[in-house]
């Protein structure tokens, strides 16, 4: 097995989409990262020997996808003291409700940080992976203040755009 630092897991592969924002991210920061579908329900004996040996071999924080029940990100922190990132998939009649409030009410002593439903979710998951290896890593640490400098400028350039063209006009392109 090669090394990744980080570790994702998905319950089902129609969660993939949803990752798509935060895999890039991992990408543009140069992070060995791996992505694997095992469902905490339907593939335990997986899910348990896969964590084993991701930790073993280097991954140092898992990031852990599910809708609906979502016990996988709490069964991923049952077997791991690594850091666990829980992403509540909007798969349900509830919208992602029901995974939000089944990995945000992990019991106490076996934590799983939780982030938004869904691809903003995603993107933070992430983000905070990468900020937890950036503890120990200068370069991520600098890839980090690089990309908050790049929504800091986006934003400035979409608030002196929407000044120069007005409400209406700047709406209505978007609208295009």
């Amino acid at each position: 097995m090669k090394k990744e630092l980080i570790t994702i897991i998905l319950g089902s592969d129609s969660d993939l989409a949803v990752l798509e924002g935060g895999v890039n991210l991992l990408e543009k920061a140069g992070v060995p990262y791996d992505i694997i579908i095992a469902s905490a329900h339907r593939a335990l004996p997986f899910l348990q020997k896969t964590i084993r040996e991701k930790e073993k071999n280097g991954t140092r924080v898992f990031i852990a996808a599910a809708g609906m029940a979502a016990a996988l990100p709490g069964v991923v922190a049952a077997e791991t003291t690594a850091p666990v990132i829980g992403i509540p998939i909007d798969s349900s009649a509830l919208k992602g409700a029901d995974a939000l409030y089944s990995i945000v009410q992990m019991p106490g002593g076996v934590p799983v940080a939780t982030v938004a439903i869904g691809k903003a979710g995603a993107l933070n998951a992430a983000i905070l992976a990468v900020e937890i290896l950036a503890i120990s890593d200068k370069k991520l640490k600098m890839f980090l203040k690089a990309h908050r400098k790049e929504m800091y400028e986006g934003i400035m350039k979409k608030s002196a755009k929407l000044k120069a063209k007005g409400f209406k006009k700047y709406l209505a392109e978007q609208k295009n």
